[in-house]
């Protein structure tokens, strides 16, 4: 009865091998934050490793999401995080939502919250581990971008109405 299973769920497990979600690798810069704010390459190859898997159009897959289930959970995953920030399409937002999302990056690195332990768990993504001096590098670099807001906008444009409820 167990090789029976065992051999039931084995051919499950090959036939979901056949149902892949659509993955996220469109190279679409028109409305990238890049397009409008000024990154310096440090702090550009900090956001790559550290954020851009989960908040950008471009996702670079390791070798383990081309297996099933866990594809699907890093398909949840990485939509879940362009829902909250998507760098591709950052310019396509009201300035005053841009302004509240690069206060949203300030604290999500400064609480370190981001980027997710489940992203660097058991060696994985080693290199998006930020140290205290990249997170202050990422800080200063969003705070800056906000300052350029604040100069460049009324001030009442930088804030997000209240929804009606």
């Amino acid at each position: 009865m167990l090789k029976k299973i065992l051999i039931g769920l084995g051919l499950i497990f090959v036939v979901l091998q056949f149902f892949r979600p659509e993955k996220n690798t469109s190279n679409d810069m028109t409305h990238d934050i890049s397009t409008a704010y000024e990154i310096p390459e440090d702090v550009n190859h900090l956001l790559k490793v550290s954020c851009n898997d989960c908040h950008s159009n471009n996702t670079e897959y390791p070798w383990y999401a081309n297996v099933q289930p866990v594809a699907w959970w890093l398909n949840d995953h990485v939509a879940d995080g362009k829902r909250h920030l998507n760098f591709s399409t950052f310019t396509k937002l009201p300035i005053a939502v841009q302004n509240h999302k690069l206060e949203e990056t300030i604290e999500m690195v400064e609480e370190k919250e981001m980027p997710l332990a489940s992203y660097t768990n058991f060696g994985l993504h080693s290199e998006a581990n930020l140290t205290d001096e990249q997170r202050e590098k990422i800080i200063h670099w969003a705070k800056t971008q906000m300052d350029v807001l604040k100069n460049n906008y009324p001030a009442d444009s930088l804030i997000m109405k209240r929804r009606k409820k």
